[in-house]
């Protein structure tokens, strides 16, 4: 496990149902975490109630702030890649292969959804995988100067 902020990755959440087990699912319904078919089938024996406001708050929170180059600030422009540089990023298998670290691709979710992007980039920067990471990208854009 390790942090990015205040958040940790890596973490499992404990069964909602049983609280003996790390849960692997979450009800469909209400999103309660169960570890089991056994769990599932004692919560389903009660009703449970879509938690649409929850939902709802989730989805907001994957929702990205404008950055300054969707609001047609063109100062960012010499600053975009070019195509033949994201098509270079996309190919490389090295790049490919770090991306299948699921706590890298957390990392970068999370960087992504950030309305402190260049703040978490920043704490991202101080561990060993992402540093990696991002001066592979690096390294493949330049070869493009």
């Amino acid at each position: 496990m390790f942090l990015i902020g205040s958040r940790a990755f890596g973490a499992m959440s404990q069964c909602g149902i049983c609280s003996g087990a790390v849960s692997k699912y979450k009800c469909p319904g209400c999103l309660v975490p169960y570890c089991s078919l056994q769990c599932f089938k004692d919560h389903k024996a009660a009703p449970c109630t879509k938690v649409a406001a929850a939902e709802e708050e989730e989805q907001a929170q994957l929702v990205q702030p404008p950055r300054d180059f969707e609001n047609g600030d063109e100062s960012q422009v010499a600053t975009r890649l070019r195509r033949q540089q994201l098509e270079a990023v996309a190919a490389s298998e090295e790049i490919r292969a770090m991306l299948r670290n699921e706590e890298l691709q957390a990392i970068v979710s999370k960087i992504d959804a950030s309305a402190t992007a260049e703040k978490d980039l920043d704490t991202a920067m101080n561990l060993p995988d992402f540093k990696g990471f991002a001066d592979k990208i690096l390294e493949v854009i330049a070869s493009f100067r």
